[in-house]
């Protein structure tokens, strides 16, 4: 059963403590970070090209390496996202152009990624300033007041099979292809998709040159597949579980709306390493320029930040049904609560 949330004093000092001792550790050393690069991209290309080497002679079994070319993949596009924050190098040059390089393996522009990522920094847990980088996420009161076929369109659009199977396929295969969103935002977001899928077609056409184009396919769709799905599950179950926060201005404030709206998601040791500590969303929320890799300095040194929307494996898979906000109780709710509630 569902209860009510007693109401939350929206006083951002305590949150605003937090914020100037997490930001103390945004300094990267720039070692590590070079370090952290090379471990990821070099078993990347080593378990593609040995994929690749065992399919060409014959052996189909190679083909399980996609598997962990998928991981490493995954956590590519975490080191690209470090790059969007400034937080990989502390050098936004060396940043922007590790960056760009790493979007033409991610499929990811990144230019025109970073633009609509930090909009949803700037308003993530704001119910009036929703749909850029985010999942779509309806109020009660809101889907109540859809039509039939709009029900019907978000239910499809809720579904597990459409979030997390069609929809990563989509994004990375469809719809970073081009500027959506950003068509009238200037020239950086159509230079960027424009000039990432140039350098995605040329390294494509040299792999088909080198490994034949059944092998590509068979190799790289299936990386670029799995490692899209884990990256929106990723980011999806970092926002959406029963106490998250929303609000409208003015209760909505960045402080409280980035360390209560985003959870911890607290993953085994080698989880936590191929998604670059990705699962402290919380303070990530809090203070994107910390490096990854320094999170967890984070929680040793304060312990008290761990149990702050703290999440295990079984909540994030519970949390799939929880698809509409409550704005009575202040919790996402699952449809069938939201149809007894209306009875």
């Amino acid at each position: 059963m569902t209860t009510t949330k007693q109401p939350v004093n929206l006083d951002v000092r305590s949150e605003l403590v937090w914020l100037k001792i997490i930001a103390s550790y945004r300094y990267p050393v720039r070692a590590r970070s070079f370090f952290e690069l090379a471990v990821t991209l070099i078993p990347f290309a080593l378990f593609w090209a040995t994929a690749a080497i065992s399919l060409q002679s014959g052996y189909w079994i190679g083909l399980v390496l996609v598997i962990p070319a998928s991981g490493f993949l995954l956590r590519l596009f975490m080191l690209q996202h470090d790059c969007g924050h400034g937080s990989l190098f502390a050098d936004r040059r060396l940043d922007d152009w590790t960056g760009r390089a790493l979007g033409v393996l991610t499929l990811t522009p990144y230019d025109y990624w970073r633009r609509a990522h930090n909009e949803h920094h700037a308003s993530a847990g704001n119910l009036d300033e929703r749909g850029v980088g985010d999942i779509k996420t309806l109020t009660v009161s809101e889907y109540r007041d859809l039509t039939l076929m709009g029900k019907l369109g978000y239910r499809l659009y809720r579904n597990p099979f459409v979030m997390f199977g069609i929809g990563p396929a989509f994004l990375f295969l469809i719809k970073q292809r081009l500027p959506f969103g950003m068509m009238r935002s200037g020239a950086l977001p159509w230079i960027s998709t424009m000039a990432t899928n140039l350098a995605v077609a040329l390294l494509a056409a040299v792999l088909i040159w080198s490994v034949g184009i059944i092998p590509f396919l068979l190799i790289h769709l299936p990386v670029v597949l799995i490692a899209g799905s884990a990256g929106v599950w990723l980011f999806y179950v970092q926002h959406q579980f029963e106490e998250t926060h929303w609000s409208r201005p003015p209760e909505w404030a960045f402080p409280y709306a980035a360390m209560h709206g985003a959870s911890h998601y607290d993953l085994p040791r080698p989880l936590r390493w191929i998604t670059g500590n990705i699962g402290m969303h919380h303070l990530h929320h809090l203070s994107s320029r910390v490096p990854f890799y320094r999170l967890p300095e984070v929680l040793r040194d304060h312990p008290e930040l761990a149990n702050i929307g703290r999440i295990g494996i079984r909540d994030s898979l519970a949390s799939v049904r929880l698809v509409l906000w409550n704005e009575k109780t202040q919790r996402l709710i699952s449809f069938s609560q939201a149809e007894k509630e209306a009875q």
